[in-house]
């Protein structure tokens, strides 16, 4: 069985910490789509036994209707690793938008995450 647990809450306080220890203070809160008030998909796991976690988080861009879904890895001993999972840019819908404008958008996260998933359980058949 894995250790790997799904985390459904507010962004891990980890990531914030690392990103910035990495690329300077001030430069997560787009990690976190409540601090824009914004409602946008986000996808966490933790590793139960070396607390080790994965996030899928949407990247804010100058532009606030083009953004992008990035795949953050925390291994257990520090730091923080970016994982590629491809174009994952999409159009933000606003009000009114069009169904298209949220499929892209969903499929953006939906490819983002199921990256995100054969890193934590490799590939799945």
């Amino acid at each position: 069985m894995s250790a790997w647990r799904s985390y459904d809450s507010h962004l891990m306080p980890a990531f914030y910490e690392r990103f910035e220890q990495r690329w300077g203070k001030g430069t997560a809160p787009f990690l976190d789509p409540e601090v824009h008030e914004q409602p946008m998909p986000r996808a966490q796991w933790i590793n139960v036994d070396t607390g080790a976690a994965v996030a899928v988080v949407p990247i804010w861009t100058d532009d606030p209707e083009h953004r992008s879904f990035g795949v953050f890895y925390l291994p257990p001993a520090g730091d923080i690793w970016i994982l590629r999972p491809g174009p994952t840019t999409f159009t933000e819908p606003g009000k009114g938008a069009s169904r298209e404008q949220v499929s892209l958008r969903n499929d953006a996260f939906k490819k983002a995450v199921n990256h995100a998933k054969a890193f934590i359980y490799g590939p799945q058949p």
